[in-house]
């Protein structure tokens, strides 16, 4: 895409600035946000309140630009997704025959919770399909760790630079390809502890007993409840769709409650699993959507022994 090139076409395209100066954020952001003002596009901003605070002052006064608020929006990546398209939904319902988005990534996700939010902006870049989006996410060099801009070139086809271009990314990897690999696991350090529940083959009402022994009211009680739903959907899975055996470990630390439910087969088939309604009613595929909606991180990993999916409630272990 050349510059200026995505003002005259419709369609939905994904894009990264990456930069290393507040001057940069902005030479790419203004221009971005007030050419749609000026196509008359929905235009948004879904930034934190440090660079939302800087485009807000460096936009002129009164320019037709809404402020999302950014950390509400990116509480979790299948919310950011859900309600990102009911946005855009309503934005066409409207009307609107182009968006345009410039938004971020909390910078706490960069962290050992980046995994899902890895996936996450891998699985945009089809779960927009249907919407005229052009959409813009910011990370800041300064404080973005080698590996995290590592998969940022990997999970968005293009860069906008601050002098204007429009490049593609030589890394680039499309979702289907990108949402297979094994990302490992950071452990939690609580892992290192023996669990607290440990059962071979659990039925759901044993699973849910399991959580709710773990809970000692150190994580608030819609989140255990949350929990109970996410590890008895999980559990249910693996036993009607893994190979036995299904191995649920449950794991009672300070501020968070994490479980951990393996069986010896591959794992969903679906690469959108979790991050997606699964659109071909696949196998699990609604219990672990439900699971990525209900829990404060889920990873997954595929080894020689299986297949295994860590839900966390509470505080997540950020790194």
């Amino acid at each position: 895409m050349r510059t200026g090139a995505a003002a005259q076409h419709h369609g939905y395209y994904h894009e990264a600035v990456r930069y290393a100066s507040d001057e940069e954020l902005l030479a790419v952001a203004v221009p971005f946000l007030l050419g749609g003002v000026e196509a008359g596009e929905p235009t948004f901003v879904a930034l934190g309140e440090r660079t939302g605070g800087l485009v807000r002052s460096a936009l002129p006064a009164g320019a037709a630009v809404e402020f999302l608020p950014g950390g509400d929006v990116y509480a979790r990546p299948t919310a950011a997704i859900r309600s990102y398209r009911q946005l855009l939904a309503e934005q066409v319902a409207a009307g609107a025959g182009q968006i345009r988005i410039i938004g971020e990534v909390p910078p706490v996700s960069f962290g050992a919770t980046w995994d899902w939010w890895a996936r996450y902006e891998s699985a945009i870049n089809h779960a927009y399909d249907d919407f005229p989006l052009w959409s813009l996410c910011a990370y800041d060099t300064r404080i973005t760790p080698a590996s995290v801009l590592a998969d940022v070139a990997r999970t968005h086809p293009r860069f906008a630079t601050p002098d204007g271009r429009h490049l593609p990314s030589p890394t680039w990897t499309p979702p289907t390809e990108y949402l297979r690999e094994n990302r490992p696991i950071v452990p939690d350090p609580v892992e290192t502890q023996p669990p607290a529940v440990e059962l071979t083959d659990p039925t759901a009402a044993e699973a849910r007993a399991a959580v709710r022994k773990a809970d000692q009211g150190q994580v608030p009680v819609d989140d255990v409840e949350d929990l109970v739903v996410a590890v008895s959907e999980i559990v249910t899975n693996a036993l009607r769709h893994g190979r036995p055996p299904v191995r649920l470990r449950v794991w009672a630390g300070d501020d968070r409650i994490v479980t951990a439910v393996s069986d010896g087969g591959d794992g969903p088939e679906d690469p959108y699993c979790g991050l997606l309604p699964a659109s071909d009613g696949g196998p699990g595929g609604l219990g672990v959507w439900i699971t990525y909606q209900s829990c404060n991180h889920v990873t997954w990993q595929r080894d020689d022994a299986g297949f295994t999916l860590r839900l966390t409630a509470g505080n997540p272990y950020t790194g």
